[in-house]
């Protein structure tokens, strides 16, 4: 019997753990960002992600079409971490009384254009009523070589993709009251899944990578714990979204800190081996039009280890039960 999967620590993950211990020989795979089945050449990636009014979404905040876009973004971006080329996606929305048939075609609009941006056409799903709106979307795709978070080596680097702390930025702002800044309000509206990205470093030799759904310090622990390895992050190096800077300063904290805390951006943290440096940095950013950016390593041992100019600094991520 296994010990269960390989997460890293928060309520969230010890009710995972407690799942799959009731499952026992039920559960099969839990702990990765897609389920993997082999078949045909390649391996069927497939995952789910709820998204839910209240807990990750406001319409205060954003139009029904933006709701859909960002909950089709978040499903596909586990793909993307796979290296997979979505197949299609599957919505589930629950609908309160109050919801017209308008809200509810544009939401599903923002999912369709999410799905259209990385060629994954809407399959299906399933239509609901319920107390508030919720839209489930289940992603599948097809991946030659699955690249889990389970692979990374003592020795390897750890590479992200583009800028972290925009969505931060904009959550921040409004919590405030505030407008955020366009940037940073369109990264939080509308998040772009790295699904290129995640092809090429899976072409390009990555072992091991995660999106960055909960924040950089979270989700490196997951792949810490997936890798049975330590994942220390030199976090002078992390790159920072443009707008995070001002809303950074207004939280009393370092620019990195904050950025590195911040979830939701659904860039992509990787591990390479020591001979991938900056030559193959730059074919990436040839081929996607992405930054990469080398931001920490892999060593033996267990949990993350960040450091800001030489100093400890003790990472928090997203706890969706906190």
């Amino acid at each position: 019997m296994s010990d269960g999967p390989a997460l890293g620590p928060g309520v969230e993950f010890d009710r995972i753990r407690a799942i799959a211990s009731a499952l026992g020989r039920q559960a099969s795979g839990l702990g990765d960002d897609c389920a993997l089945i082999a078949g045909r050449p390649d391996t069927l990636a497939v995952s789910t992600d709820a998204s839910v009014e209240g807990v990750h979404f406001r319409f205060d905040w954003l139009s029904h079409e933006e709701v859909g876009w960002r909950a089709a973004a978040a499903a596909l971006s586990d793909l993307a971490s796979e290296g997979a080329e979505p197949a299609g996606l599957l919505v589930a929305v629950t609908v309160p009384p109050s919801a017209t048939e308008q809200a509810l075609v544009s939401l599903m609009r923002g999912v369709g254009e999410a799905g259209a941006a990385v060629a994954a056409p809407v399959l299906g799903g399933d239509l609901s009523a319920g107390p508030a709106w919720a839209a489930t979307v289940t992603v599948l795709g097809w991946a030659p070589a699955p690249v889990t978070r389970g692979g990374a080596r003592p020795g390897d680097r750890l590479w992200v993709t583009g800028a972290l702390g925009g969505a931060r930025a904009a959550l921040e702002a409004w919590r405030r009251g505030d407008a955020p800044a366009d940037e940073a309000r369109r990264v939080f509206a509308r998040p772009e899944p790295r699904i290129a990205a995640g092809r090429w470093l899976a072409e390009h030799g990555a072992r091991a990578m995660i999106d960055l759904s909960d924040g950089l310090g979270a989700d490196a622990g997951h792949l810490a714990a997936a890798s049975k390895a330590r994942i220390d992050l030199a976090l002078e190096q992390v790159p920072v979204a443009g707008a995070a800077a001002a809303e950074a300063r207004r939280a009393g904290v370092s620019v990195q800190q904050f950025a590195a805390e911040g979830g939701e951006d659904y860039e992509l943290l990787a591990a390479l081996p020591v001979a991938f440096g900056r030559d193959g940095a730059l074919a990436f950013e040839r081929a996607t039009g992405l930054a990469l950016t080398r931001i920490g390593a892999v060593r033996r041992g267990s949990g993350v280890h960040a450091t800001l100019a030489g100093r400890a600094i003790a990472l928090k991520g997203y706890d969706h039960f906190r």
